[in-house]
């Protein structure tokens, strides 16, 4: 999955990678904090390895989340609405193939949580990435 999602990633031009990472690396950092929240509330749970950070979540954070920030803040930052429509569209989708791929082939599964609550549980952080992303490149502005 994570080779998947970086095959997308030369498409991006250096400079866009350059502009939108620090933005990724903020929301990547809530998932860090969002993640042992989830495991202990029992939200899901990995079949192999299931206290495993780095064999389980970190494969999702910087596979299909780091492709999805950074097409999805290319493609529309600047247009918060077009950005929202474009996030949840990717989110919709990763957590149709989640809810169905990934437990029919045993990765892992949803155990406190139904599809729509773990929909919000990826959405919000568009929110997040956005914000983020406003306020890095206006920080002259915010700051000075």
């Amino acid at each position: 999955m994570v080779l998947i999602s970086w095959i997308t990633l030369p498409f991006l031009n250096w400079q866009s990678i350059k502009r939108f990472f620090p933005a990724f690396i903020f929301v990547f950092l809530i998932n860090c904090i969002d993640v042992p929240i989830g495991k202990k509330r029992r939200w899901w749970s990995f079949y192999n390895k299931p206290n495993s950070f780095f064999y389980n979540e970190f494969p999702f954070l910087i596979g299909p989340m780091l492709a999805v920030a950074l097409w999805t803040l290319k493609w529309s930052y600047g247009n918060f609405k077009k950005f929202i429509m474009i996030n949840a569209f990717f989110q919709l989708i990763f957590i149709i193939l989640a809810k169905s791929l990934f437990q029919k082939i045993k990765l892992f599964k949803l155990v406190r949580l139904n599809g729509f609550q773990f929909y919000l549980y990826f959405f919000y952080k568009a929110f997040l990435l956005y914000g983020f992303q406003y306020i890095y490149e206006n920080k002259k502005r915010y700051f000075n």
